[in-house]
């Protein structure tokens, strides 16, 4: 059974920490970052007789910079739809990358640019590579699990009016605080990976569900997108995976006629006329507005915690 690792700040000093029974237990590791803590855990570490409650502590993100964060797009059936895409056409896998300097703690902020108007929230189960991969791998180069070492939660904010209008994925999903993940690090026993089926993502936004799906209702599931992935990406231990968000965003694509009408404007008017468009949805990530998301099998046999952000304005 998977153990939940929780990343913590206390009296100044960083450490981690077992998370059972809405305890930490403290394990005196140091501010290891995850490629590190992973190696450390192999070694079987050994648990401090005290404990805090997650209360007591500064949590931070157990993903640590640097790191490489590489992202799958629509692969959830009915996202892809409330994007505009056809699930039946589609195929191929969507990858794309976001800076580690957008990782942040699971338990605070959201900082929201000034110049930014569109904000959305994508909550989304990451994978953590726990092995090199430096050449394709084939159907003779083992189990594809054995390359992961840990789930996490994340959540893959994204500011639409740089994403969209100026085709900027990379700016529009890595600015700072972008990227919360944790607070649990599920660091998995052998059998765990195949659990990733049974998970359940839920995020709410002041307290008003947005987001609700099965990760087995992933388009490319993770054998298969780690295996394609492995065809034109390095990997190191410590880098991460997140595979895709479910449906639920703020965003959603102009009707099939207002896109073929788009489609014959030029293109800044076209895309004015989309930020004036998505202005009009309310389900935008606001100053002062709570996210608060989970990640779980029905029988807890994974749980991922759960991580609760304030929106808040860049001053």
């Amino acid at each position: 059974m998977a153990k939940n690792f929780i990343r913590f700040e206390k009296n100044g000093k960083i450490d981690w920490g077992e998370w059972k029974q809405g305890k930490v237990f403290p394990l005196g590791a140091g501010k290891l970052n995850t490629r590190e803590f992973l190696e450390f855990f192999k070694e079987g570490p050994t648990y401090d007789s005290k404990s805090y409650s997650p209360e007591e502590l500064e949590i931070l993100s157990p993903i640590t910079a640097p790191c490489q964060v590489v992202c799958q797009g629509a692969n959830y059936r009915q996202h892809l739809i409330e994007s505009g895409l056809d699930p039946d056409e589609k195929n191929y896998n969507l990858f794309f990358s976001k800076s580690d300097a957008s990782l942040t703690s699971p338990l605070g902020k959201v900082i929201r640019p000034k110049h930014v108007r569109l904000l959305d929230y994508e909550i989304e189960l990451g994978l953590v590579f726990g092995k090199s991969i430096k050449e394709p791998l084939g159907k003779n180069s083992g189990e594809v699990s054995d390359y992961i070492a840990a789930f996490f939660m994340a959540n893959d904010i994204s500011a639409r009016d740089i994403q969209l209008p100026q085709l900027q994925w990379y700016k529009g999903k890595s600015y700072r605080t972008f990227l919360p993940a944790g607070p649990v690090l599920a660091v998995l026993e052998p059998g765990d990976f195949q659990l990733w089926k049974s998970l359940e993502l839920t995020l709410l936004v002041n307290d008003r569900i947005r987001q609700h799906d099965t990760a087995a209702n992933l388009v490319f599931n993770p054998e298969r997108s780690i295996r394609e992935l492995s065809h034109f990406c390095n990997i190191e231990p410590g880098d991460v995976l997140l595979t895709g968000t479910p449906s639920g965003c703020a965003l959603r694509a102009p009707g099939k006629l207002l896109q073929k009408i788009a489609a014959l404007l030029p293109e800044k008017k076209k895309w004015e006329l989309f930020v004036k468009g998505q202005l009009k949805r309310s389900e935008y990530l606001q100053s002062g507005d709570t996210i608060r998301s989970f990640i779980r099998s029905a029988d807890r046999r994974i749980d991922l915690g759960d991580q609760i952000l304030k929106v808040d304005q860049e001053s």
